[in-house]
């Protein structure tokens, strides 16, 4: 985050918000899988503010959303890779969003984040199999490729536009 000003933290307040109502509300949820749309706020932290604040606004909003809106036990290796995912988005897509930058922020979140992190995280919450939950964690992240890729790329055309009048 270039500099913390009352504008930025109103911003990255709304957007935690954002992502709490995703994660918690507007997301399917099974035991082992979740298909949601909580990278939204998240990619947009970060596209503003860089990887700070695309950090700050997945691990805020994945603590207290667990804090106060708790689906299952709290485990940090969850809010661990939320702090990543606003990093990774904010490292390759802060200052140009290319496609193949884009895919490559997805494919780092979806699939060393998601698939291998995430799995290894339900594995020793519940002890169960990594193996077995990876095969099939692999549907989730087949959803969610295609998902992220198309609505990141909109939403960063859309953003081109309105930066400037956001963070100034």
């Amino acid at each position: 985050m270039k500099k913390l000003d009352v504008k930025a933290m109103v911003v990255c307040a709304a957007l935690i918000a954002a992502a709490i109502v995703c994660s918690r509300f507007l997301s399917i949820n099974a035991w082992n899988l979740k298909i949601g749309f909580t990278f939204i706020p998240v990619f947009l932290a970060a596209y503003l503010y860089g990887p700070v604040g695309g950090a700050l606004v997945g691990g805020v909003a994945d603590l207290l959303g667990a804090t106060l809106f708790p689906i299952g036990a709290y485990f940090p290796g969850f809010t661990l890779t939320c702090v990543l995912q606003g990093t990774v988005y904010g490292l390759l897509l802060n200052k140009k969003q290319t496609p193949i930058r884009i895919l490559l922020a997805v494919g780092i979140v979806q699939l060393v984040l998601g698939l291998l992190l995430n799995t290894l995280w339900i594995s020793i919450l519940y002890g169960s199999s990594f193996g077995a939950l990876l095969v099939t964690r692999v549907v989730q992240c087949l959803i969610m490729i295609p998902v992220e890729f198309i609505v990141i790329g909109m939403l960063s055309k859309m953003m081109a536009r309105h930066k400037s009048s956001i963070i100034a």
